[in-house]
């Protein structure tokens, strides 16, 4: 539903041609956010500049078909539990059979063999088992609760394209494709920068900055407290209120209270911005996400460009990070309806004809487009 749509959509913006290619029903976050025109807002995010075909991999000779239309690609991402392509007739040995140069790229919660490798697994569920929710915990003094972002899906994808490129790059020099497994745990644990305490047997020391009242709204404040206190008596003037004899609990108490009256004793919020800005704190607004894309830097780098909306408007998607010195990169076209470009990819990656798409429709193995207008193949 989302790591290996991600990585795709990457590889979209980067100038690969993309195609997804969905089962009968349909992705099914194609249901999900805000439909215009029968486009949800999940899927336009996650789909937008790819072209789409339906089929049902469950119908006779819909497994040659996919690995015909494999032997034309370079890469092939799938986000399915492990052996799910072996049942279908698509795994990687039919796979290297059609094409030795294709690179097969798969992510999955566990990876594609282990004793976990089988299991359903979410975002949420990895979040859980990697940590995640108990550190959010601890810091919050809260019971533990998922964050509101899957982050392991997004990690999983962004390590999946580092991986398949990698793959791609190695190709071009042995002249062989490979299978890169990625695991959402696996990328979890990699991409996580308290690990280290773990590893070391410490316990975590939560140095992450923290949101304090101030003018205007609450602000965040970088860096761990006693770094923050340190700048605030030595460039702010704040007094320290406890003495050298003061239990440390009591200190921590007394000065923590002191640097909250520090931040919420400015006339405005330039002003306390000012004094930050003097101390080298970082800082920062807490905005919500829709503030957020109406930032000077959203607006100024283009964050979220329009696109067309497919009813003869525009709605606005979030572009990839990437910037070139001598390259364009982002979306070139609006999310597709399921099965809306069969005909088109049919012809221009295997030169079918029309009989042989007509064919392929009576079979059950190709389906034609599904949205608010629904048309033909």
């Amino acid at each position: 539903m989302l790591a290996g749509p991600f990585a795709g959509r990457i590889f979209e913006s980067l100038g690969a041609d993309v195609v997804k290619v969905e089962p009968p029903e349909g992705d099914v976050t194609r249901l999900w956010g805000d439909v215009r025109h029968g486009l949800s807002g999940y899927f336009t995010q996650q789909n937008a500049g790819k072209r789409t075909v339906c089929i049902d991999l469950q119908a006779d000779g819909a497994a040659d078909l996919l690995l015909e239309l494999a032997a034309h690609a370079d890469l092939m991402i799938e986000n399915y539990r492990p052996g799910v392509l072996e049942r279908l007739g698509v795994g990687w040995s039919e796979l290297q059979r059609a094409s030795p140069r294709i690179v097969l790229l798969s992510i999955s919660g566990y990876g594609q063999a282990g004793p976990e490798a089988r299991r359903a697994a979410y975002a949420p569920v990895v979040h859980a088992e990697a940590g995640l929710l108990a550190r959010q915990a601890q810091a919050e003094h809260k019971p533990p609760r998922d964050s509101v972002l899957s982050i392991a899906d997004m990690n999983g994808g962004m390590h999946g394209v580092i991986g398949a490129l990698a793959a791609l790059w190695m190709r071009e020099r042995t002249g062989r494709g490979q299978h890169v497994d990625v695991a959402l745990y696996d990328a979890m644990l990699f991409t996580d920068d308290y690990a280290h305490f773990a590893l070391d047997g410490l316990k975590i020391r939560l140095a992450s900055g923290e949101v304090w009242d101030a003018p205007a709204g609450p602000i965040m404040v970088a860096g761990d407290f006693r770094f923050v206190w340190q700048s605030l008596t030595k460039h702010c003037g704040v007094h320290d209120p406890a003495g050298s004899d003061t239990p440390l609990e009591e200190k921590i108490r007394l000065r923590r209270e002191a640097a909250a009256r520090f931040f919420s004793s400015f006339a405005d919020r330039p002003a306390l911005i000012a004094a930050l800005d003097a101390a080298n704190l970082a800082w920062g607004d807490v905005r919500s996400t829709a503030e957020a894309f109406e930032s000077p830097t959203a607006l100024a780098r283009e964050i979220a460009p329009a696109l067309d909306d497919r009813g003869g408007g525009t709605r606005r998607v979030v572009r990839t990070p990437y910037r070139f010195s001598d390259a364009a990169c982002g979306t070139r076209r609006p999310a597709g309806y399921r099965g809306e470009h069969n005909a088109e990819v049919l012809r221009e990656w295997l030169d079918a004809d029309d009989a042989r798409i007509a064919a392929l429709v009576d079979r059950g193995i190709l389906l034609g487009r599904k949205s608010a207008s629904a048309s033909s193949v």
